[in-house]
């Protein structure tokens, strides 16, 4: 009977063992969550540099472009007016 009573009592319980386990953890959690948005990983790093170099690729390219367009055009120029 006494084991009966106990595990009536208990069963209702595991609820709240899960609450205060969870109430319990949450500082460590919100710490840690805090630390990862404040660090860098290698790899975080790493596709930043990547992603800043393919930027600067871009651009370039887009200066090489706009620098090609303009020397035809003097090209041009220079053959309709040969003086």
């Amino acid at each position: 009977m006494k084991r009966i009573v106990t595990l009536l009592l208990i069963l209702p319980l595991a609820g709240c063992v899960s609450t205060v386990a969870h109430v319990v953890t949450a500082p460590v959690r919100v710490a840690s969550w805090g630390v990862d948005k404040m660090t860098t990983s290698q790899s975080e790093a790493d596709e930043k540099r990547g992603r800043r170099e393919r930027k600067e690729d871009e651009r370039r390219g887009k200066e090489a472009k706009k620098e090609a367009k303009r020397q035809r055009e003097l090209e041009r120029e220079r053959q309709r007016d040969p003086g």
